[in-house]
């Protein structure tokens, strides 16, 4: 039993780690979006210059290979899907890291975090955080690409129609990374942590717990202990 939860924990710490490097890299990444004008036309080479665009600033590439980049404002004058998006991959990298350190303390694997019941609740909360910082980064890259699709497709759009670039694509891997490994951490100690907590007495009187074992034997009257201090009592009433 241990040994199928250690293997199920080290997928789930293999993918999320995984996960939150791939979530992290697409933060510094650029060509979060991208526009390429010219190309050929008939038999002469018309000059290509490409747009791009990442979380920090927006640059343009000529056909000599020249990029020139202006980097965004002050934070609150940039456009407001890109201030969600920064602000949601923030949090999934911050509850990743997070989760990643309670995963770590729980894991079967680990001497660290005290009693089995203790590490399985780290454990859970970690696979808990990590779906949280999964689907967070997950957002985050669904409005960046909302955005850009909706102006690709509007026909009263205007400006340039960028095309989705491959930070989005890889950061929509490593969410989905983050949430597998979570569910995997959850699923391995779910029933552990939320085992129902049954009492019983035992035939010599005492109560037990499925959990945490021995808990009393003086208030049970078929105890010895139970019996010899009613004996007690009787006879001191009579004195």
């Amino acid at each position: 039993m241990k040994m199928k939860i250690r293997i199920v924990q080290i997928f789930g710490f293999l993918f999320t780690v995984l996960g939150w490097i791939f979530v992290s890299c697409t933060m510094a990444m650029e060509y979060w979006k991208i526009c390429g004008l010219g190309g050929l036309g008939g038999n002469n080479i018309i000059s290509i210059i490409w747009y791009w665009s990442s979380l920090w600033r927006a640059c343009y590439t000529d056909s000599t290979a020249v990029t020139d980049c202006i980097d965004f404002p002050v934070l609150w004058a940039v456009d407001n899907h890109i201030q969600i998006v920064r602000g949601l991959l923030i949090s999934a990298l911050v509850s990743g890291l997070l989760a990643i350190v309670l995963a770590l303390i729980g894991m079967e694997c680990t001497y660290i975090g005290g009693k089995e019941k203790i590490k399985h609740k780290f454990t859970f909360a970690g696979g808990v955080f990590h779906i949280l910082s999964g689907l967070s980064s997950f957002s985050g890259y669904v409005v960046y690409a909302n955005n850009v699709s909706g102006e690709y497709f509007n026909p009263a759009f205007q400006g340039l129609k960028f095309n989705l670039g491959t930070p989005l694509f890889l950061g929509w891997v490593g969410s989905m990374l983050c949430i597998t490994g979570g569910i995997f951490y959850s699923i391995s100690v779910g029933k552990l942590v939320f085992e129902p907590r049954v009492i019983y007495s035992d035939s010599e009187g005492s109560v037990r717990s499925s959990n945490s074992g021995l808990l009393s034997t003086s208030g049970d009257p078929r105890s010895e202990a139970y019996r010899s201090q009613r004996t007690q009592f009787d006879k001191n009433s009579y004195v």
